[in-house]
């Protein structure tokens, strides 16, 4: 079991645009995974990035979990643009009900 903590994930949307910003406790910087609105059954993940003091810890892969649960919570589609986010994907076949492309 790791010894990496867990960061707090919140969603922030302003109209098409939304991103996941995670904090860890003692990291002043959050990393995010921002997204654009297509449609109600569809967005896309543009970006994802961490700052050099949250690299290797897992947060990239946590943003795009929930990501994931909210896409099939609400019953939507991703098109995954953002490379991390399309190479991650296609290392969780168990998600591709949610990824498009």
């Amino acid at each position: 079991m790791s010894d990496t903590p867990s960061p707090s994930i919140t969603l922030e949307q302003d109209g098409a645009k939304g991103r996941y910003v995670a904090r860890l406790d003692g990291v002043t910087d959050p990393a995010e995974l921002t997204f654009s609105i297509v449609n109600d059954h569809l967005i896309i993940a543009d970006h994802t990035g961490a700052p050099d003091s949250m690299r290797g810890m897992g947060v990239g892969k946590v943003l795009v979990e929930r990501l994931v649960a909210d896409a099939r919570r609400k019953q939507v589609r991703i098109i995954p643009l953002c490379p991390y986010v399309k190479a991650q994907s296609q290392k969780h076949p168990e998600w591709a009900d949610v990824f498009q492309g």
